[in-house]
Order: C-alpha cells, then sequence, then structure tokens
C-alpha cells in the first residue's frame, strides 16, 4: 500500500505545500496501528480457538466422540451379559440344584463385596468418573457372577456323577422330536378352555403335530397307565421314580402297554385327536411329587440354547389351548 502523502494550501505563494508529519505523530501512527493489530489478531484466535479450533484440538475431539461410543456399547454389552447371567444364575438355583436335592448359592456368595462404593473411590479423579465407576463396577460384578458360577457347575458335576441313576430317571427331553414340532400350541399356566370358556389352570404343554407323529418317554422308569381316561383321551403315564411321573395324552396309539419298562428317548406312542381335543396334537405334563411343573425347565439334553430360548418364548406366548 502505498503512503498517504498531505499537502496544505499557502496563501502567500498560491501553491499547494507538502505537509510533513512530526516525529509524535509518526510515533502515534505506529503505535496505534500496532495496537489495532493486536487486537485484531486476538480476536481471529479466540473465534479459531473456541468456535473452530486448532486441527490437534479437532482430533481431540472426534477422539473423545469415539471414545464415548465405545464406552456406551460397551455398557450395553455388559448389561446383556448381566442379564444372561441372571438368567443362568436363576436356572442353577431354582432348577439343577433343586434337581440334584442341594442348597441354593446365596445371594450373599454370589454379590460379595459390592456393596462396598469406597473400593471404586480412587476413580473419582478420572474424567467422567460416573461413567468409568458404573462401568468398573458391572465388570467386577460379571467377573464375581462368573467365578461363583463356574463353583457352583463344579459342585453340579461332581453331584451328578454320585447320582447317575437319578439323572437318568429325571425328565429332560422334548416328548416329540424338534423336526417334528408344528408350533407350542399353548403354554403352562391359567388359559381359557376351548370347549367350555371357562378360565383353568393348564397343568402341561400343548404340541401340535400331525396324527401319527411319534412320541418319546422323557426319561427312563415304568409304563403305569396305557388306556383310555376321561378328557385325557388315550393316556401313557410313566413313574420314573425319585417323585416324578409324565403323562403324554390324546394319542392315536399306543406302542408300551402298562408294566413295561422304559427308557429315554424310547417310542411310547403316537399322538392324535382323542378324548376333549379340538385338534391333532400332544399335551404333555411332568409332575413332581403330585404336583404339577412346567416342562419347560425339562428340556435340557436334546435342545440347544438357542431352541431352548426360543420353546421358552413360544410357551410364553401361547394361548391356544388345545384341550
Amino acid at each position: 500500500m502505498s503512503k498517504k502523502v498531505f499537502y496544505r494550501y499557502n496563501p502567500a505563494n498560491d501553491k499547494y505545500e507538502r505537509v510533513y508529519p512530526s516525529r509524535r505523530s509518526r510515533i502515534w501512527g505506529i503505535a496505534r496501528n500496532t495496537f489495532m493489530g493486536i487486537v485484531i489478531s486476538a480476536a481471529l484466535f479466540s473465534i479459531i480457538y473456541y468456535w473452530i479450533g486448532t486441527p490437534a484440538e479437532q482430533r481431540l475431539r472426534e477422539e473423545n466422540e469415539q471414545l464415548n461410543t465405545q464406552l456406551d456399547i460397551l455398557n450395553r454389552r455388559l448389561d446383556a451379559s448381566l442379564g444372561l447371567m441372571n438368567d443362568i444364575s436363576e436356572r442353577d438355583d431354582n432348577f439343577y440344584r433343586v434337581i440334584m436335592g442341594t442348597e441354593r448359592v446365596s445371594r450373599a456368595k454370589r454379590y460379595a463385596g459390592f456393596e462396598n462404593e469406597n473400593h471404586y473411590n480412587h476413580l473419582n479423579t478420572l474424567h467422567d468418573a460416573e461413567l468409568i465407576k458404573n462401568l468398573t463396577r458391572k465388570m467386577d460384578m460379571l467377573d464375581r457372577q462368573l467365578y461363583v458360577q463356574i463353583k457352583s457347575f463344579d459342585e453340579l458335576q461332581k453331584l451328578a456323577e454320585t447320582n447317575k441313576d437319578r439323572i437318568r430317571h429325571i425328565p429332560s427331553i422334548q416328548p416329540i422330536a424338534q423336526k417334528h414340532m408344528r408350533k407350542m400350541a399353548s403354554g403352562y399356566g391359567t388359559r381359557r378352555d376351548p370347549i367350555y370358556g371357562t378360565r383353568k389352570f393348564h397343568e402341561g404343554l400343548d404340541f401340535a403335530a400331525d396324527k401319527g407323529t411319534p412320541v418319546y418317554a422323557t426319561a427312563d422308569g415304568k409304563v403305569v397307565n396305557a388306556s383310555w381316561e376321561s378328557g385325557y383321551g388315550n393316556l401313557v403315564e410313566i413313574d420314573h421314580g425319585y417323585g416324578y411321573v409324565t403323562r403324554y395324552a390324546h394319542l392315536s396309539k399306543f406302542k408300551v402297554k402298562e408294566g413295561q419298562t422304559v427308557k429315554r428317548g424310547d417310542l411310547i406312542a403316537e399322538t392324535g385327536n382323542t378324548g376333549k381335543s379340538t385338534g391333532p396334537h400332544l399335551h404333555y405334563e411332568v409332575r413332581y411329587n403330585g404336583t404339577p411343573q412346567n416342562p419347560i425347565n425339562y428340556y435340557f439334553m436334546d435342545i440347544t440354547p438357542e431352541q431352548y430360548n426360543q420353546l421358552i418364548l413360544e410357551a410364553e406366548n401361547a394361548g391356544h389351548v388345545m384341550d
């Protein structure tokens, strides 16, 4: 930029004469321009720092967002894992240990040490301390539950080795092969009677299947009844000992007779539509010491965990009673 030049009119000689600024004026101009430059630079720096950010700061923000996303994913995965562990613990306490006749694992043993919040105070100085403490607590709880559950299964394995005969006599497979089952028609619990329209307690599970589908004994035992029973139609009843009895109703054909000894997986009958029934199916019951049990808890030998979970969903949602 060219330097500004100033002129002043001189009436004495009728000419314009160049005006040279004084030293003070020059110093003041330099100072003023320098100050304005500093102000403008500071303003630009503030805009870049607070609103745009340096490239390094932008990278840090992106990395922080990615870290928060990963922590959120980890938190949700931990919740899912803890939910699964709770399901395993409940089945361990309410089924496996009941079968083996041993005491449940106490809550104090499963969650020992988690009442002391001071254990995580050393994390208070970290950024996002509450989030980190929460994740750490969940990971510790999962580790604890896994440890306790492994010890529990080790104990159950030892009990199983000394109770092999009892295990052979506990119902533990589906009475109809998975490949032959069309759907779960009705679950265990209170349902609407399909004929009388009243509410009643359904003491077993109904498996919808084509007439003539093979029906298998779910455990070792002795056939104590293979005849017509009112409501049940053609019925096979097996006493497995150790307090367990199973019933298979609405059959079309008997493949066993009263007094016959059977093994788990033996063919005992074919499905039908006899008795108080609205269509071809198998009504299956499990009783322990005379009390009806939910048969869904007695399939742990011949299906995968995925198939078992699917059966639970079907049993919970099935509401069409067929008998």
